[in-house]
């Protein structure tokens, strides 16, 4: 039985054809919820406990089935709503800063779109690995909220050049690694601030995907850039209930501040989309079926 559905772009992005899907199809691929039944042989779950979710199709609807491969545990501590926004944008969040570009005390990196869902995530999994943290935002009521995660720089990029902001605050060809989930818009300029032998990890297209590059481009300062998604780092057990266990630790001891934005029903679902779309949101977009 779904509690709540997190809203996420990779839905937006199902819907309107930019990742194509069989069809009929129904949205919504993380959530949490209730265990009404469970599957012959299925060990570790039982009818009655609380699982979140993420990597199964459905969960826009009042119920769902979902495989163990990707069922989490959630603890009593933890409301099933703050489960419901945390498997995707968490776990996305996790993969940067602990795999993709490892952060480690004194690395400086960007983060776009930082007072959204996963943005505010990823700004203060960096203050916990000790990194210093450049932010943009679209607007000074953001500006408030990744300085409220923990952000040391922040960038309004509807007033102030992102270039320009980010050098004046920690210098020219300065950041060691950007996370990018804004796409098409953000993504020259976090090539143009990256030092030498610096990461770009592009893990979302909210502004559109990103046009064609050429190596040749990254050559002047021998840039990696890589575009990840989350299922190749929770490729077994281990390693997502890992993620999923550390990150839940961080809840519960205070450091990682869950942000739930809106909660919104079924009917209320194209809004959302639109808001979502129009980054007029800020922390997690759920759907209560």
């Amino acid at each position: 039985n779904v509690h709540a559905s997190g809203i996420n772009f990779i839905d937006t992005y199902q819907r309107s054809g930019l990742y194509e899907m069989v069809l009929p199809f129904i949205p919504g691929s993380e959530g949490s919820g209730t265990i009404a039944a469970v599957g012959d042989g299925v060990t570790g779950f039982s009818v009655g406990g609380s699982v979140a979710w993420v990597g199964s199709a459905g969960s826009y609807a009042s119920q769902v089935v979902i495989p163990t491969a990707v069922a989490l545990d959630v603890s009593p501590s933890m409301s099933l709503s703050a489960a419901a926004a945390l498997p995707l944008q968490g776990m996305t969040a996790h993969y940067l800063i602990d795999s993709v570009y490892p952060l480690s005390p004194g690395d400086r990196c960007l983060i776009h779109a930082a007072a959204g869902g996963t943005g505010r995530l990823l700004v203060q999994m960096a203050k916990l690995r000790g990194a210093e943290v450049v932010a943009t935002v679209g607007s000074d009521e953001k500006a408030k909220l990744a300085r409220s995660a923990g952000a040391d720089h922040v960038i309004n990029y509807q007033r102030d050049d992102i270039v320009e902001g980010v050098e004046a605050a920690v210098g020219t060809n300065a950041i060691d690694v950007v996370y990018d989930g804004v796409g098409a818009n953000t993504f020259d300029a976090g090539l143009a601030v990256l030092r030498v032998r610096g990461t770009m990890a592009t893990f979302g297209n909210a502004s559109g995907p990103v046009p064609p590059v050429a190596p040749l481009a990254l050559m002047p300062k021998s840039l990696l850039l890589t575009r990840p998604k989350l299922g190749d780092f929770t490729r077994t057990p281990e390693e997502r209930d890992a993620r999923w266990n550390e990150i839940v630790g961080w809840v519960e001891s205070g450091e990682l501040d869950i942000r739930i934005g809106r909660e919104v029903s079924l009917a209320e679902a194209a809004d959302a989309h639109r808001a979502l779309e129009s980054r007029r949101t800020t922390g997690k977009l759920l759907l209560r079926p």
